[in-house]
């Protein structure tokens, strides 16, 4: 089964996303917003990598609402996108202030 472009970004976004927020973020000792950013960075750098060993070089485009554009910043964009509610519940439920983090 072959998959459009985009839902292949879509589900290795989901699959980074759900590693993170299942499995890597709740067994951090300390969950601070500095500790979760600096896995953030990590993760988000992998789904830059995979995402271009699929699609660099192949000048594939990739729609979004309005535009077209290229692998680089669908991914980013889709994963911003899905991560901000899970943050948001994440923090939430373990109480992690996101506007004025003590750990900074």
């Amino acid at each position: 089964m072959d998959f459009a472009p985009e839902i292949k970004i879509l589900i290795l976004n989901a699959v980074i996303l759900a590693v993170a927020y299942l499995g890597i973020y709740p067994s951090l000792q300390e969950k601070t917003l500095n500790r979760m950013m600096a896995v953030d960075a990590v993760l988000s750098a992998l789904a830059l990598v995979v995402a271009g060993g699929l699609f660099w070089g192949t000048g594939v485009e990739f729609n979004l609402p309005l535009v077209a554009t290229n692998w680089a910043v669908f991914t980013i964009l889709t994963l911003f996108v899905m991560e901000v509610p899970l943050f948001l519940w994440f923090a939430r439920k373990h109480g992690i202030n996101i506007f004025n983090d003590p750990d900074s």
